[in-house]
């Protein structure tokens, strides 16, 4: 459903958690590994928080959970100010910790740390930098997402604003997904953000990477 409309549509189908990843930095343009550095947005970044703030506002959230970094949070704030909701801020929603590869760009991690990204890539279990697993990322993610999605209402919708590394091991979590399949998720873009139903067998991804309102399944996958 599209528009304010959705939340009629959506009378007991379950709560909802929108995953959203913060708006642009220097460092992604510089195409660096930022980690739990705390780099400020952009006025690019600012933007596109602004922008995606309007239509995510119009979903109606019950509540808003951030990463306490500055790119994650100024984010969040911009969804704060549309609907007059307190942002609860949770270091536990950090992005991962990535040690030496902190700082790095992405060549310079190819050229200094090529067999350790090889391995990540692979899906194995590798401290990127000597930094986290990314298992011990969902770890300490997904029990913070689970612990305010219960607070909602049996239709709620929670906002969760974190980082692209951070999002995608809390869905390959909360979907039950063996962590080396979560890299077949795909990354998500700046201010972009998945969405995550609940279902009588779980959670369910019903969208991914998205930048628009979410539409209707309409076919027997329903």
């Amino acid at each position: 459903m599209t528009g304010p409309g959705a939340e009629t549509g959506r009378k007991g189908r379950g709560r909802r958690l929108i995953l959203w990843r913060h708006g642009q930095t220097s460092w992604n343009v510089e195409r660096r590994f930022q980690g739990s550095t705390d780099v400020e947005l952009t006025e690019i970044g600012v933007g596109q928080a602004r922008r995606s703030a309007r239509l995510l506002a119009s979903l109606k959230p019950d509540a808003i959970v951030a990463s306490d970094l500055r790119r994650a949070a100024d984010t969040a704030a911009e969804l704060a100010v549309l609907t007059g909701l307190e942002v609860t801020v949770d270091e536990g929603l950090r992005e991962t910790y990535a040690g030496v590869w902190q700082g790095l760009t992405h060549e310079e991690i190819i050229a200094r740390y090529g067999d350790e990204y090889a391995a990540w890539k692979r899906g194995e279990p590798v401290r990127r930098g000597g930094g986290e697993l990314e298992t011990e990322v969902a770890d300490r993610a997904a029990p913070v997402v689970l612990r305010h999605a219960e607070k909602l209402p049996e239709d709620g919708t929670l906002v969760v604003v974190s980082h692209g590394g951070t999002i995608r091991t809390t869905i390959g979590r909360l979907l039950g997904l063996e962590a080396r399949h979560w890299e077949s998720l795909g990354g998500l873009s700046n201010c972009c953000w998945s969405v995550l139903g609940e279902g009588v067998r779980g959670w369910r991804l019903l969208e991914h990477n998205a930048g628009t309102l979410p539409e209707p399944v309409l076919g027997d996958d329903d």
